[in-house]
């Protein structure tokens, strides 16, 4: 099956990870800009054959999404199975779990968010719930190459073969009593982050360890789902790289 990836950076990643096969690239006949040319330049070290068209046939090619002059066509983003990623974790092991995700540029937000903090898994549902669209991808800005993604049809046992390989799992959840601040994430971590709007379901949220809210002392005391993800992945980062230094 083929895949869109339009967006100078999503493509770009896309060639420099070699994660899947780019059947074709196309190009904007009248966008210059420093970036797209860096593309460029890029895919015909890789050896790769160009396109150059106008730039309403890429608008057509790429649906009227913002594509920044540069359009691939690939292969479609693979997920692996579960068993990929949980195998191997180490003692700074770090999963994301994500509760019925709705909103494709929510998700290739917080996809993205994982793959700065260098996240080893994201695990999803494949009910009530987006997948790996063009648009996952080009707000994801290159992050679905640097991921293992796992979509699963019942996240609640996804949640118990983690805690058999001896993850502890933390639902993120407004209101909560405990900060996420007063977490130790230094331990092998799940995150589970639920819907845009219903938030954690209840049987997700009952597997969980612990509880824990980000927060917010202002007098808005919900945020959007990639922004909690991207603020407590941050969190998990600060506290390792303190006991790193103390080591």
């Amino acid at each position: 099956m083929k895949n869109l990836i339009y967006g100078i950076h999503p493509v770009r990643e896309c060639l420099k990870s070699n994660s899947r096969p780019i059947l074709s690239l196309y190009f904007s006949q009248e966008t210059h800009s420093r970036e797209l040319q860096a593309v460029i330049h890029l895919a015909r070290r890789l050896g790769h054959a160009l396109c150059f068209e106008s730039k309403i046939a890429l608008d057509r090619r790429s649906g009227g999404e913002n594509h920044q002059g540069v359009v691939a066509v690939c292969s479609i983003q693979s997920y692996v199975d579960i068993q990929v990623v949980v195998a191997d974790l180490g003692p700074s092991a770090l999963i994301v779990l994500l509760d019925c995700i709705e909103d494709p540029r929510n998700l290739g937000a917080v996809l993205r968010s994982c793959a700065a903090a260098g996240v080893d898994g994201v695990i999803f549902t494949k009910d009530h719930a987006v997948g790996l669209t063009p648009v996952v991808s080009k707000a994801a800005a290159g992050g679905l190459d640097h991921l293992k993604i796992a979509r699963v049809p019942n996240l609640a046992r996804s949640i118990d073969l983690l805690k058999d390989k001896g993850i502890w799992v933390t639902g993120i959840e407004t209101g909560q009593q405990t900060s996420c601040q007063d977490m130790d994430f230094t331990l092998p971590t799940a995150l589970v982050l639920g819907n845009e709007g219903a938030g954690l379901r209840r049987l997700v949220r009952e597997k969980c360890d612990f509880l824990a809210s980000i927060p917010t002392p202002g007098p808005i005391h919900s945020l959007n789902v990639s922004v909690s993800a991207g603020i407590v992945l941050y969190e998990v980062i600060r506290q390792r790289s303190l006991v790193s230094k103390v080591v």
